[in-house]
């Protein structure tokens, strides 16, 4: 395989996962770092420093590239130039991942106020003149472990807002093998809107996750008045917390009826040893995601060591819902 991916936001939670998928199919991967000092990499990719927001750091780095992944927040206004520039230098491919709710005014995307350009992302590959495909993601199922973690560490209640906010999580394991599939030729041309199968509220999310550690979990509604008081003084920037809460006002169902339903016709359709992110919510085992290392709890059965599984409605589990603040919520 003569493929050399240049891969923004490389060393993050979704990058790394590409970059190593990437390299166990056979391609070559630079992998872009603001300070690759101590960055460990599989064999088969190199870090190469540079900011993507300003693509002119990145001019050493493109000859031999064929295509170019872009991360929204990675790349924040520099993804025309940057693929400018990779043109030039030969590149013949862009996949930008960006979100379901692209479409939406800018103004009522919470994740923009955490440094994303998903609308930005896509633009730039649509017109870049290479071949291209955008990667409209769901959140991701992740987004519920990370932020309700403290909360599951502490107790049984997990409290929060609206407990019937409703979402189509996707793994985000799932959308890392449709990313390396259409950097590697796939889905030329397409928005790709990419969910997971199963439509769940918060309240759900919290039941999932206690069959995940195998204990019972409750949650308890607050008033947004006082989530927004604790997410604040958690940390995150008030204008996203803001815009998320607002986000839970308007919204009370996902935008697609049946899930994973949504642009059918421009969805991949899964291919044998596909873990496609379209029809499956995978399930949360021990030692897989880090779920427990992340909650640092024991399953209450003992005679059932190592078996803590989430049979998550009988799929497999994926980045949570648009409704979290940790990771890139929508």
């Amino acid at each position: 395989m003569n493929d050399m991916i240049l891969v923004t936001g490389a060393t993050g939670t979704f990058g790394r996962p590409l970059v190593e998928l990437l390299t166990a199919r056979g391609a070559k991967v630079r992998a872009v770092t603001r300070s690759a000092a101590g960055v460990r990499l599989p064999a088969g990719a190199e870090a190469v420093e540079g900011d993507p927001a300003r693509p002119e750091t990145l001019a050493g780095h493109l000859d031999g590239v064929t295509a170019v992944f872009l991360h929204p927040r990675a790349i924040g206004d520099g993804a025309p130039g940057l693929l400018a520039r990779a043109a030039e230098r030969g590149a013949r491919r862009a996949v930008a991942l960006s979100a379901m709710n692209v479409d939406e005014p800018l103004d009522e995307q919470p994740s923009r106020f955490r440094g994303d350009r998903n609308k930005e992302a896509e633009a730039a590959a649509v017109h870049s003149g290479l071949e291209w495909t955008s990667l409209r993601a769901a959140s991701f199922a992740g987004n519920a472990l990370q932020s309700w973690a403290p909360q599951i560490r502490a107790g049984d209640v997990v409290r929060y807002v609206h407990a019937g906010f409703q979402e189509v999580p996707i793994d985000e394991r799932d959308l890392v093998e449709i990313a390396a599939r259409t950097l590697l030729g796939g889905y030329a041309g397409r928005r790709l809107e990419l969910t997971g199968p199963e439509s769940l509220t918060h309240a759900a999310m919290v039941a999932v996750l206690g069959e995940a550690i195998g204990r019972p979990l409750r949650f308890e509604e607050i008033p947004p008045e006082a989530a927004e008081r604790r997410l604040v003084a958690g940390g995150l920037p008030e204008p996203f917390v803001q815009a998320l809460l607002a986000r839970y006002a308007r919204t009370t169902r996902p935008r697609a009826t049946r899930p994973g339903s949504a642009r059918r016709a421009e969805q991949p359709t899964p291919t044998g040893g596909s873990r496609a992110a379209l029809h499956r919510l995978r399930r949360h085992r021990a030692g897989d995601d880090g779920l427990q290392r992340l909650l640092r709890v024991r399953r209450h059965d003992p005679a059932r060591p190592g078996d803590a599984v989430s049979r998550a409605r009988g799929r497999p589990s994926r980045r949570a819902a648009t409704s979290h603040p940790a990771g890139r919520s929508r």
